[in-house]
């Protein structure tokens, strides 16, 4: 499956095209799409959408990652970031692609079992599923990519919920018995020596 990460914005769009095959990772292409401050709003649209159209022509993906949108405190700019959201979503629809949103919480619980996690710790497990050797900058690349996983996670059988994905770091399983994701996670918590633990909802509730 060719999942297309993207992190909206109107100055800088983050993308990520990630093959996932079998539980693997890997990156396929991933950069930023950057407009110009200062130049016409609607031109800086339209750069957005040809590029990824480009992208999406050249590798022809499954389905489409993207961030949901959140409350921010400037309107304007989330009006702007809205506006060029609303592209991103069109080249997909256009283009006949399976559009997938996902909250920040999403992300940091499907990479790292933990949906307060810091964003370092999201882009360090981005790095090491994908076997990158350097975190993907600008950062707006690297949370497309952690979309991009988060879907591939949310759409296998591996990892149903988060809950499950917790338990195999905070068990007492070796390492070298886990699936590869899980003790790349419990590698990476072992080592600031911090252990989140998260409690599954009572019935009724």
């Amino acid at each position: 499956m060719k999942i297309l990460g993207i992190d909206p914005g109107y100055a800088i769009v983050g993308y990520g095209v990630v093959d996932y095959t079998s539980g693997r990772y890997r990156s396929l292409e991933h950069g930023a799409i950057v407009t110009k401050a200062g130049e016409d709003f609607n031109h800086r649209l339209e750069v957005i959408f040809d590029r990824l159209n480009e992208i999406i022509s050249i590798h022809h993906p499954d389905c489409i990652s993207i961030e949901k949108l959140y409350f921010q405190n400037n309107q304007k700019t989330a009006i702007n970031v809205a506006e060029a959201r609303g592209v991103c979503l069109l080249a997909a629809q256009k283009a006949g692609i399976k559009i997938y949103e996902y909250t920040p919480l999403q992300v940091k619980s499907a990479l790292t079992g933990y949906g307060k996690a810091e964003k370092y710790q999201v882009m360090e497990m981005t790095k090491k599923l994908l076997c990158l050797k350097e975190t993907p900058k600008p950062d707006d690349t690297a949370d497309a990519l952690a979309l991009a996983i988060t879907h591939g996670r949310c759409s296998s059988s591996i990892f149903p919920d988060t809950y499950r994905m917790s338990t195999a770091v905070n068990d007492k399983t070796p390492a070298n018995q886990l699936p590869p994701t899980k003790a790349l996670i419990a590698e990476i918590l072992a080592k600031e020596k911090r252990v989140y633990v998260r409690k599954p909802p009572q019935s009724g509730k």
